[in-house]
């Protein structure tokens, strides 16, 4: 196709889902500060005046996660006037967790192919299938739909919590429609923003009136600011601008729609532009690989655009359960390599230590919560694991690993 449009979405941090993956990081932080062996696979649910977490954790922390789970609930907005049918203060939080499976620590304990060295003796924490994408759309090397997304997403929360403005409460989606030619970014088609509100705003209560000052407030306040670094802006006179569609959204988070951990995959990643293995990464300790080695992944295939390898590059990893070394690696640079797919592949299985415990070790995934005071996952919980430029996240610095595939390519 020389001509498409293509469309990513996220969400704010008071979506329903995200209330739940934030949570579900926030126990793995504490638990992870306390002992860094920590296993945990934590899943909350969340509903109108109720906050479920289950799963399985099997650590040496002493956590108060009643406590925990309405700080996090409190710190996304939902509180007082705010809270939008869901109050931190007054919601039911009920806790429902087990130990880690003994077959499944045997694994990850002690690798079915390890050998002396102490990088081969940590199995994966389960099998699956990983990818990891990069293209040069962005200077964070993300594709630029989903890029737009978060920065849109950001925004929003951010404006509602410094009461600029003073009527959004948390819940609200983005979307971004970008037109390409000939494979690249040429305009910003449709901008959809979707946004919690009171059901009175600043004493208009008309549907259509409050929907028109939302329209104006949101382009001022959210688009522009947002954007404003771009080379490619969206403009009035040419880019579709739609907010909340059906006239207003009064009713919202866990109060409208209930919410789940690992719901919003796609937001997490790439926006669609790219392929997922299907796992989830919120509430999941390093050993298991959905999480770490999506990282992993990640990393592999930016360093490669950032050493101008390629344009584009998608990197597919598998695991099998107890087992170290990856079951396979592939590369696909679209045509866009200036080497061999193969030769691309080799190159990384060379260069890079995909075992769980080699990926755990680059990254210090196990000791980032204490090193960052007791937060690190949390914060990766909402607008994207990938292309962050407000956070320091490992997996996203490759100017030293790219420089030496450079010289070694």
């Amino acid at each position: 196709m020389s001509s498409y449009v293509f469309t990513s979405e996220s969400v704010t941090e008071g979506h329903p889902d995200k209330i739940c993956d934030q949570v579900s990081d926030a126990v793995l932080d504490a638990c992870l500060s306390e002992d860094p062996t920590s296993r945990v696979a934590c899943e909350a649910v969340v509903n109108t005046g109720l906050c479920l977490i289950t799963g399985e954790i099997t650590s040496k922390a002493e956590v108060d996660f009643n406590k925990l789970v309405r700080e996090v609930i409190k710190e996304i907005g939902y509180e007082g006037s705010s809270a939008g049918g869901f109050d931190a203060n007054s919601c039911s939080v009920l806790v429902a967790l087990d130990q880690q499976s003994s077959d499944i620590a045997k694994g990850v304990d002690e690798a079915e192919d390890h050998s002396t060295d102490p990088l081969d003796q940590v199995g994966a924490g389960d099998q699956g299938i990983m990818f990891g994408f990069a293209c040069d759309e962005t200077p964070e090397l993300m594709p630029l739909p989903i890029s737009l997304a978060h920065r849109l997403a950001r925004q929003l929360s951010l404006v509602r919590h410094q009461k600029i403005i003073d009527y959004l409460l948390p819940d609200g989606k983005t979307q971004v429609s970008v037109s390409y030619e000939n494979g690249l970014p040429s305009s910003i088609d449709t901008i959809l923003i979707s946004t919690q509100h009171k059901s009175e705003v600043d004493g208009i209560t008309l549907e259509d009136e409050i929907q028109k000052r939302i329209l104006k407030d949101l382009w001022e306040f959210v688009v522009e600011p947002a954007t404003e670094d771009l080379p490619l802006k969206p403009s009035k006179e040419s880019t579709r601008f739609l907010v909340n569609p059906t006239g207003k959204f009064v009713i919202g988070g866990p109060q409208g729609d209930a919410g789940l951990t690992g719901r919003k995959i796609i937001v997490d990643t790439y926006g669609g532009y790219a392929r997922h293995g299907g796992g989830a990464f919120s509430g999941k300790d390093p050993t298991k690989v959905d999480r770490s080695a999506a990282y992993a992944a990640r990393f592999v295939a930016k360093a490669l655009v950032a050493a101008k390898l390629a344009k584009k590059v998608e990197v597919q990893l598998s695991y099998a359960i107890g087992v170290a070394k990856p079951i396979s690696i592939l590369v696909d640079s679209f045509g866009t390599g200036k080497i061999s797919d193969d030769e691309l592949t080799k190159l990384v299985q060379d260069q890079f230590d995909l075992r769980p415990g080699a990926i755990i070790k680059t990254f210090n995934l196990q000791n980032l919560p204490s090193i960052r005071n007791g937060r690190f996952y949390r914060d990766t919980a909402a607008y994207g694991h990938f292309g962050r430029t407000d956070i320091l996240l490992p997996w996203e610095d490759v100017s030293q690993k790219a420089k030496e595939l450079s010289r070694n390519a």
